[in-house]
């Protein structure tokens, strides 16, 4: 059997159908822009591009990155551009791709959402919105959307009834029940789930006697949260019957594998971006190659493999 015999498209839900399940994570691919001396982005799945909000955020002073063991916090603040300047500077660059462009948006308030989904509706070359429910709700004392599953689904719903495009919901692992935020999330009309998002956490200089990062806290992403991300996964696909995307420390193509087993139709590379710029394309062979190896021609097959009757 030879490469030319492995089809590795997917559906990820909303009729969005992607090449391979290899997409980027948002807030660890910039705009695009920023890995193409690296990869050649029309061999992504998808490309999830860094969160947008409303308005321009300058994000949090620095220190606002730390490395941890198998991993690095980060409490960047969700700087971004804003939605005007990424329709006006970003989204000609990314429409002139041929991989599908998936944008993250990003909310104080529910309001804030539903303008962000119908501004993105009406531009062309936007395939999916995926929405980060990590946020806090001013309104009603700084509580995330990610963690109540009713504020979930209500913030759900209204960004499901402002725009017609695939819409995936970023589910946040804070929480007690990973399986109630995903069905609230298909409940309120999500057509996948994304999960997970980072961990917080927290690091300390010992010298100087203080949190290393200004923010104090912040999230934890990389090679460490793997199994913790796994096993939610797991869950998330055991609570819901729409597509379940995972992410959280994938780093080599056994990892992705990893995840596909555990119930993923597909995976986002994050933190491996970081150190290692050609990870996507190297996770993207080794898929290939383990289906050519085991005679396997495609890739939905090995869905969920690993859970047998459950």
């Amino acid at each position: 059997m030879n490469d030319n015999n492995q089809d590795l498209r997917v559906d990820i839900g909303g009729g969005l159908k992607l090449n391979n399940p290899v997409m980027t994570a948002s807030g660890t691919f910039g705009y695009g822009r920023e890995f193409e001396s690296f990869t050649e982005l029309d061999s992504l799945g998808a490309i999830v591009v860094k969160g947008i909000s409303l308005r321009p955020r300058p994000g949090n002073p620095p220190p606002r990155i730390v490395e941890t063991a198998c991993g690095m916090l980060n409490a960047i603040g969700l700087e971004n551009v804003g939605l005007e300047a990424f329709i006006k500077d970003k989204l000609p660059y990314l429409k002139g791709h041929k991989c599908p462009l998936i944008v993250n948006i990003l909310g104080d308030s529910i309001e804030e959402y539903r303008h962000l989904a119908a501004g993105l509706d009406q531009e062309e070359g936007i395939s999916a919105i995926e929405l980060n429910i990590s946020c806090p709700n001013v309104k009603k004392g700084g509580v995330a959307f990610g963690s109540q599953p009713d504020l979930a689904r209500e913030l759900t719903t209204t960004v499901r009834q402002a725009t017609s495009l695939p819409l995936i919901v970023k589910l946040s692992p804070n929480v007690s029940d990973i399986g109630a935020m995903a069905r609230a999330a298909e409940t309120g009309g999500a057509n996948a789930v994304s999960l997970i998002n980072t961990l917080i956490g927290m690091a300390i200089d010992i010298r100087l006697k203080k949190p290393v990062l200004a923010n104090i806290t912040g999230g934890l992403s990389g090679p460490a949260i793997k199994p913790v991300a796994l096993r939610m996964v797991w869950q998330a696909a055991d609570a819901v019957h729409i597509p379940v995307i995972g992410i959280g420390g994938i780093s080599t193509w056994q990892d992705a594998m990893e995840f596909i087993m555990a119930g993923a139709s597909a995976i986002q590379v994050g933190t491996a971006n970081f150190f290692n710029p050609a990870a996507v394309d190297e996770i993207q062979a080794g898929i290939r190659r383990y289906m050519r190896e085991n005679n396997i021609n495609q890739l939905h097959t090995l869905i969920g493999a690993a859970r047998g009757g459950k």
